[in-house]
C-alpha cells in the first residue's frame, strides 16, 4: 500500500463566507458548515466557535477532534460512515496540518473532557496547540442515547469534511509517503531484521466506549489485521468518550503517533509486518477469545517483537497483560504501553491486574494527578460540565470559573498510543 500525504501547514483561522486557505490561512464558511451540519433532521441547532493556541479559552465538554482532510483521488470523507466502504490506504490526501474540528454540546453520559488553550492545562493536552474550529451541536428532545450518540459523532464527521474542502486546491507545503508491501516481500528486503507488529486494543464495550473501523463496530469482530494506512487515511474512527486523558480521538487515530514512530523505524532497526486491532471487551469469554487470536495471530506472523498499546483503564488492564502473557510463553518479546490509575497521591496500585511476563511496560502518566486550571476569559460550551466528567466532581468549579481535576478530565492528556505531551524525567 502506498499512502501519500500532502501536507498543508495552517498558521491561523478565520470565520468568512467560503472555504479557502491563502498563505498559511484557513478561511471556514461559517454558515455553509452550519448547513452540513444541520443537514441531519436530529440537530435542533448548531453553533461554530474557534480557540487558538495561548488564548485564554476553556472548551467543555469536548466529545471528539479530527483532522480536516481532502482524499484527492476517492471519495472525500470516511469510507464506510459517510462515504460508501471502500479500501482506505492507497491514494493522495491533502492534510490541513494544524486545524481541528472539535465536537461539543450537550452530550449522552459524562465522560467528555477539557481542552484548556492557555495555561496549566494547555500544558497537558495536545490540541492546545491545534487552530481549533469547535461545532457546538444541539440535537432535537427526545433521542434516545444511542440516536444520541450516532447524530454527534456523524455532524462531527461530515464538519470536518467539509472544512477539509478548503484543501483541495490549496498550496502543498510538504508531500509524506507511507509505503509498505506484502509482508514477505518486506521480509526478503529487510531478512536480517526482527519482524514486528503492533496491537492496539481499542474500547469496544458499547453506548460511549465503541470505536469503528469502517464503519463496523470492533466488539462485533474478532482481533483482525490491519495495514497501519488505513488507519492514517480515515478508516478508523473513535465513538467514545471514556475518560478523557486516554479516550484515542479521531484525530489521534488518523495520526497514530506509535504506527508513525514504528514506520519510522522501518527497514533501520526492524521490519514492522503491521498491526492487529484487539477489541477490549467486558464479558470473560469475550476477553479470553481477544487474548487467544492475538497471541495466535503474532504467532502465525511469525513476528519476534509485539507492542501493545491500551485505550483505557480498568477492566481492559486484564487484557493487556493476558495479552503480553500469551506473546511471551509463545516466546515473543512483548512492550506494553499503558497509563496508571495511581491515586491522588500517587501510591495506589496503578493496573488492576499484574503478570510476571509483563517486564517490559511504558507508563504514559497517571490519571489520578490533580491539576489546577484556572479561570477562562472565554467559555467554549458549559463550564459546570466540568462537575460530571470523569475527573471532575461536584464542586471541583469555583465561584471565579477555575477548576480543580484529575488529568481524567483532560483529552489526551495520557494517550496511550503516544499522541500526547507527557514525558519522562530521570532524577
Amino acid at each position: 500500500m502506498r499512502l501519500e500525504q500532502n501536507l498543508i501547514y495552517i498558521k491561523d483561522v478565520v470565520l468568512g463566507d467560503e472555504n479557502k486557505v491563502e498563505d498559511g490561512v484557513l478561511t471556514v464558511d461559517a454558515e455553509g458548515l452550519r448547513n452540513v451540519v444541520l443537514e441531519d433532521d436530529k440537530v435542533k441547532d448548531v453553533k461554530i466557535d474557534l480557540a487558538k493556541p495561548g488564548e485564554c479559552a476553556r472548551i467543555v465538554p469536548v466529545k471528539d477532534v479530527i483532522e480536516p482532510r481532502y482524499r484527492v483521488d476517492r471519495a472525500n470523507g470516511f469510507p464506510g460512515v459517510t462515504t460508501k466502504y471502500e479500501e482506505a490506504g492507497n491514494g493522495t490526501v491533502n492534510v490541513l496540518k494544524g486545524a481541528a474540528v472539535v465536537t461539543i454540546g450537550d452530550m449522552v453520559g459524562f465522560q467528555e473532557g477539557v481542552i484548556d488553550m492557555w495555561g496549566e492545562g494547555a500544558l497537558w493536552t495536545p490540541f492546545s496547540k491545534t487552530l481549533n474550529i469547535v461545532v457546538d451541536i444541539t440535537p432535537v428532545d427526545g433521542l434516545d442515547p444511542h440516536q444520541h450518540e450516532v447524530v454527534v459523532r456523524l455532524a462531527g464527521l461530515r464538519a470536518s469534511t467539509f472544512v477539509g474542502l478548503a484543501a483541495k486546491d490549496a498550496a502543498i507545503d510538504e508531500t509524506v509517503v507511507y509505503e509498505m508491501g506484502p509482508m514477505d516481500k518486506e521480509t526478503e528486503k529487510y531478512p536480517n531484521l526482527p519482524k514486528v507488529a503492533y496491537v492496539e486494543m481499542t474500547i469496544s464495550q458499547g453506548l460511549l466506549h465503541d470505536t469503528f473501523l469502517y464503519g463496523v463496530d470492533l466488539k462485533q469482530i474478532i482481533p483482525t489485521w490491519f495495514h497501519p494506512n488505513e488507519e492514517l487515511d480515515n478508516a478508523v474512527i473513535s465513538g467514545n468518550c471514556v475518560a478523557a486523558c486516554d479516550k484515542i480521538t479521531t484525530y489521534q487515530h488518523q495520526n497514530n503517533a506509535l504506527i508513525l514512530d514504528l514506520y519510522e523505524q522501518h527497514g533501520k532497526t526492524i521490519n514492522f509486518v503491521g498491526a492487529i486491532f484487539a477489541p477490549e471487551l467486558t464479558t470473560l469469554d469475550g476477553k479470553f477469545r481477544t487474548c487467544d487470536y492475538t497471541a495466535k495471530l503474532c504467532e502465525q506472523m511469525g513476528v519476534e517483537g509485539v507492542i501493545v498499546s491500551e485505550e483505557g483503564y480498568g477492566n481492559p488492564d486484564s487484557d493487556l497483560v493476558m495479552i503480553c502473557s500469551r506473546l511471551e510463553k509463545r516466546g515473543i518479546k512483548t512492550a506494553l504501553v499503558t497509563d496508571e490509575c495511581s491515586g491522588w497521591d500517587g501510591t495506589s496500585q496503578p493496573l488492576t491486574d499484574t503478570a510476571p511476563e509483563a517486564v517490559a511496560v511504558v507508563s504514559s502518566g497517571n490519571v489520578s494527578k490533580v491539576i489546577d486550571l484556572g479561570p477562562a476569559e472565554r467559555v467554549i460550551g458549559n463550564l459546570k460540565s466540568a462537575q460530571t466528567l470523569a475527573g471532575g466532581w461536584d464542586g471541583c468549579v469555583a465561584d471565579d470559573g477555575s477548576i480543580k481535576v484529575e488529568l481524567n478530565a483532560v483529552i489526551g492528556a495520557t494517550s496511550e498510543i503516544g499522541y500526547h505531551n507527557a514525558s519522562v524525567k530521570l532524577y
